[in-house]
């Protein structure tokens, strides 16, 4: 019995060594479709070293996560870091996500695994960081359950790399900022000459935006057909410029 007993507190050590987190890393926080922890590593911008965190998120097969903008369902994902020491600043970035279409519509979002670059400005640098962090998101499969995990690691000063690989390839995956000769970019105009209001159909691809406008420019601009030449009849036709959240969209104006 007592050899028994032994075996088992053997195998239970074992056990509990593989599942320890190792330096920079948090625990793995499982729930019941998917499992989320801590990473970090210092990575090399511009031949400087940065400190950078990693919020690695495993989902089951067939279960997904939501973009910052989570399209026409879902909740984007929420990062407190209020409870953190020794930290400045913690800036998240987003990898390029994919697009769900269903019958509610099209989601944007990671399915299987997604990771999000943080990085963290220390007050000291010469001092070790405590990353503590309430991590909220959406996990969605026919049905949608909110999730919320209090996650914590420290980063030693002298971190290393770490788990700087796995974070550089997030990075790789974050969309990079477009000049302003790349966007706004017009995609395709067509004019519907038809019933008493004209319209002006613009296709357009916009940056993202903190909020959409809308803004009319002035009546009384001359019809036109799809080649630019003037209609007769006098009827207005009204011209916008629409700025998005993110992504592509259709627009009329009358």
């Amino acid at each position: 019995m007592r050899a028994g007993v032994l075996g088992l507190a053997v195998l239970f050590g074992v056990a509990s060594a593989a599942q320890a987190a190792s330096p920079g890393q948090s625990p793995w926080s499982g729930q019941t479709n998917s499992k989320v922890r801590l990473v970090s590593g210092t990575v090399h911008e511009d031949g400087s070293p940065v400190l950078y965190a990693g919020v690695q998120l495993r989902m089951e097969p067939g279960w997904k996560t939501y973009w910052r903008n989570p399209g026409d369902s879902g909740v984007p994902p929420s990062f407190d870091w209020s409870g953190s020491k020794n930290v400045k600043s913690a800036e998240v970035f987003y990898p390029v996500p994919h697009r769900f279409a269903d019958a509610n519509g099209t989601s944007i979002g990671y399915h299987d695994e997604v990771v999000f670059p943080v990085r963290i400005t220390p007050e000291q640098a010469d001092q070790p960081v405590e990353l503590s962090l309430t991590f909220d998101y959406g996990l969605c499969k026919e049905l949608c359950i909110p999730n919320s995990v209090e996650l914590t690691a420290i980063l030693p000063a002298d971190l290393g790399k770490g788990d700087a690989r796995l974070i550089q390839q997030a990075i790789a995956r974050v969309p990079k900022p477009a000049g302003p000769e790349t966007l706004p970019r017009l995609e395709a105009v067509a004019a519907d000459l038809d019933g008493d209001a004209p319209q002006l159909v613009v296709d357009a691809l916009f940056a993202p935006a903190p909020r959409t406008r809308i803004t009319h420019h002035e009546r009384g601009v001359p019809r036109a057909g799809p080649q630019g030449a003037g209609a007769a009849g006098g009827r207005d036709a009204a011209l916008f410029r629409r700025l998005f959240d993110a992504g592509r969209s259709r627009g009329r104006e009358g």
